[in-house]
């Protein structure tokens, strides 16, 4: 995908996050040529309900009451590049990801990647895209089915990916199928592994214990296995994804965040929850149902698109 057409897809693909969040804070500016208090208030009100957080929404108000009263900006047109500016601020300043390509790869070899969430927000999905990704750079990949629990999965990643697939049968042990993945990407000389792993399970053992055990089991190969964690979490849920973040990263220590259905929800500003409040990196985000449609986060032309004409 060139550079213009991913800036499209990303305008695309923020359309109704857009309007969600800076659509509504157009229309409290009709007619109204000066920011005094009560339109502070009402955006304050908008930034919560794009699930921006009370906490973060507070600090993003109180730096453009800040900034009208020093500044003397009290023009209501000066209002919405403002918030631009605050947005693309927090996120610098809770982001700590590079500005390389997170496609790239260290020379080390294989690069273990373990995929977590919760049933439901796309992993299955996110696995086939990277998996394509790394594949059309010639990189050979080798999927973990360690969800075991789940009769379709085995079958849905072979479809969506294309990608060679270790997998046992329904019920086996989701630790012994990562083992038994890396072991196999060493013998084929394969470039990456990603590990697919269960957002529910239908045992009495605790999800979060069983993917501690995936990574301790997999560290036996190397202990800078798995190189990658990356926590994937439906957009649209909101603050609930959040709280699964928090939940994910203390448990299995979360190296980055794949925000999916960003194209579906008017509620964007989870993206500045997690950045800023949880200090997680985003590293990609899903924009749209095609292969091809997960893009590298860019926290610059992110800020670009929610705020195109």
């Amino acid at each position: 995908m060139g550079i213009l057409e991913g800036i499209s897809k990303l305008k695309e693909g923020l359309s109704r996050t857009r309007e969600g969040l800076v659509g509504t804070v157009a229309r409290v500016l009709l007619g109204r040529p000066v920011i005094d208090e009560a339109m502070l208030e009402e955006l304050e009100e908008i930034l919560i309900a794009s699930d921006v957080g009370a906490g973060l929404s507070a600090e993003v108000i109180e730096s453009i009451r800040s900034r009208v009263k020093e500044e003397g900006k009290a023009d209501s047109g000066g209002l919405l590049p403002m918030l631009k500016e605050e947005i693309g601020r927090q996120l610098s300043a809770g982001s700590h990801d590079s500005n390389g390509d997170a496609f790239s790869l260290p020379e080390a070899r294989p690069y273990v990647i373990l995929i977590v969430g919760v049933n439901g927000v796309g992993k299955t999905t996110t696995i086939g895209k990277l998996a394509h990704v790394y594949a059309a750079q010639g990189r050979r990949v080798l999927i973990a089915a360690a969800d075991t629990f789940r009769a379709a999965a085995h079958e849905q990643l072979e479809i969506c990916s294309g990608a060679q697939l270790i997998s046992q049968q329904q019920g086996a042990d989701p630790a012994a199928v990562a083992f038994d993945a890396v072991m196999a990407a060493r013998s084929r000389s394969a470039d990456v592994v990603i590990i697919d792993t269960a957002g529910r399970l239908h045992t009495k053992v605790n999800l979060m214990e069983e993917l501690k055990k995936i990574r301790r089991v997999v560290s036996r190969h190397d202990p800078a296995f798995p190189n990658e964690v990356l926590l994937v979490i439906d957009a649209s849920t909101g603050q609930n994804g959040l709280h699964q973040a928090r939940q994910f990263a203390s448990a299995v220590g979360v190296t980055g965040v794949v925000l999916t259905k960003l194209d579906g929800t008017a509620r964007g500003g989870i993206v500045l929850a997690i950045v800023r409040e949880l200090k997680i990196p985003v590293k990609f985000i899903g924009v749209g149902e095609s292969i091809d449609d997960l893009q590298v986060f860019d926290r610059n032309a992110f800020v670009e698109a929610l705020f195109a004409p």
